[in-house]
């Protein structure tokens, strides 16, 4: 098997590391942080990129790419701890070009691609623990249409998003509907989470919404697996990130008159923490290059990888803070922004717990990853 990377894939992320290094500096994230935790203007940059078009067509506006270059895009953002949800740009890409109809491609690939719509996932509900049968959102004929009535949980940018991607109950089986923010019964209240970026509760009352699909579930298991790729690759780039940002710290800062890399039981810390990296890698890997597999074996190839990046980024966070020493908590320095991004991350799409469990469930007559 090929691992190298394409021409194509090359440029791209060299495009997207061009950008985080000379556009994506630490002050400009502290200040998009300090002003709520979304710049509008930085998202609008990443569009004229192409980035928001990577999953739709290109006869619908967007790059026709696919889960390797959506990686390795997610790494170098990763590097950069960039606030804006781009993710879920995949996501809403890649659910609506599957399943909506010709109107709804027509009027939101386009933008989404351009950058001028932010659509969003929101699936969790307080009492689903992660679980993505568990839904208490309902959703009725109304007319010609239908409307959706409950609340989402820590909906990523849901105040600054356009509209919702809202799975909800009909019949007993959960739909996918596309609901506009602006919609009558639409209410959101933003706030800023651990990491500094952006999410929302969101409440539906008799919100007017669009049918994307009546079976549902499939298409939002395909949707969160198509995030977890997303945040795996994200939390390699943040790990190969903080991992570098501390052996320089090391090779500079000095004790006893020597600097604390010559020291042999830190060099072994550092070591274990490139291993968990390069072990958290290989996984995402997997993840990316297991998306396009049939449901269950990809389903069950996310999980691990879930699972291992929860591992690794908890090892390399704690270790790099560690190695720090009390710099590494303080706001002003910015390996404890990568610290809680990479915290974060940890619990997107279901915690490191979660995943275990659900590593377990599915294994079969063998626990071998390519069983």
């Amino acid at each position: 098997m090929d691992f190298n990377f394409s021409d194509d894939q090359q440029q791209l992320r060299d495009a997207v590391a061009k950008w985080v290094e000379k556009g994506y500096g630490f002050e400009r994230r502290r200040a998009t942080e300090a002003a709520g935790g979304f710049s509008r203007e930085a998202w609008d940059e990443l569009a004229e990129l192409g980035l928001g078009g990577l999953y739709i067509p290109e006869d619908e506006g967007g790059l026709g790419m696919g889960p390797v270059e959506g990686m390795v895009v997610m790494e170098e953002l990763g590097r950069g701890v960039v606030l804006e949800p781009l993710s879920q740009s995949f996501i809403a890409g890649a659910v609506l070009a599957a399943h909506a109809d010709e109107d709804t491609k027509d009027n939101w690939l386009p933008r989404i691609s351009g950058g001028q719509a932010l659509v969003v996932l929101a699936y969790q509900e307080r009492k689903a623990r992660y679980r993505l049968d568990v839904c208490e959102t309902k959703a009725a004929k109304a007319g010609k249409g239908w409307t959706v009535s409950g609340t989402k949980s820590l909906v990523p940018a849901g105040d600054e998003a356009d509209a919702f991607i809202v799975p909800a109950q009909v019949d007993g089986k959960i739909a996918l509907f596309l609901v506009e923010r602006s919609a009558d019964g639409v209410a959101a209240r933003g706030y800023g989470t651990q990491d500094g970026s952006r999410a929302a509760e969101v409440v539906f009352d008799k919100a007017a919404g669009v049918l994307i699909t009546l079976d549902g579930l499939p298409e939002l298991e395909r949707a969160v697996d198509i995030g977890i790729a997303a945040t795996c690759a994200e939390a390699v780039g943040v790990m190969d990130k903080t991992l570098a940002i501390t052996v320089e710290y090391m090779n500079t800062r000095k004790q006893f008159g020597v600097a604390i890399a010559t020291f042999q039981a830190l060099r072994h810390r550092v070591a274990d923490m490139k291993m968990q990296l390069e072990l958290a890698r290989s996984m995402s890997y997997y993840a990316t290059l297991k998306l396009n597999a049939p449901a269950a074996e990809r389903r069950q190839a996310l999980a691990r990888a879930k699972y291992q990046l929860g591992v690794s980024m908890r090892f390399v966070s704690q270790q790099a803070v560690q190695l720090h020493g009390g710099i590494g908590v303080t706001d002003e320095y910015i390996v404890s922004h990568y610290f809680k991004k990479l915290t974060q991350l940890e619990m997107t799409f279901g915690d490191t717990l979660h995943h275990l469990g659900e590593v377990s469930a599915r294994m079969q007559d063998s626990a071998g990853v390519f069983a």
